[in-house]
């Protein structure tokens, strides 16, 4: 599934080290986190859906990492470079045995199904 993404032929050679910089600590931060722990949920305050995937895991027992940045009005930045970097839209990601499953809905789908659990038993 290759997502466009812009060739680094195309960007000028002065701008290419502040865009390979650019809010990395959070992606970092993020990719850590995701070594580290089977499941990790990244989300922003106000926003429900992160919540109700927190709750979905505390309800069958799973443990879990959250990270949280920000709100609505603050972090958007840091938010857009996590966007970029897994090219998912929206918040919560959710991430189990370092692969990125979705959002709150489509954890729900796996713990539903059963999914979940096959892949929490992989690896």
């Amino acid at each position: 599934m290759p997502r466009p993404v812009l060739e680094e032929a195309r960007i000028h050679p002065a701008i290419r080290a502040r865009l390979a910089d650019s809010r990395q600590t959070f992606v970092r931060e993020v990719m850590a986190a995701v070594a580290e722990h089977d499941v990790v949920v990244v989300g922003m305050g106000i926003n429900p859906f992160p919540k109700k995937a927190r709750q979905a895991l505390d309800r069958i027992g799973q443990p879990y990492k959250y990270l949280g940045y920000g709100s609505y009005l603050s972090r958007w930045r840091d938010r857009n470079a996590l966007k970029m970097w897994t090219g998912w839209p929206t918040f919560p990601m959710v991430f189990v045995k370092g692969m990125l499953v979705g959002g709150a809905t489509d954890l729900q789908k796996l713990i539903d199904s059963g999914e979940l659990k096959t892949l929490l038993a992989s690896r």
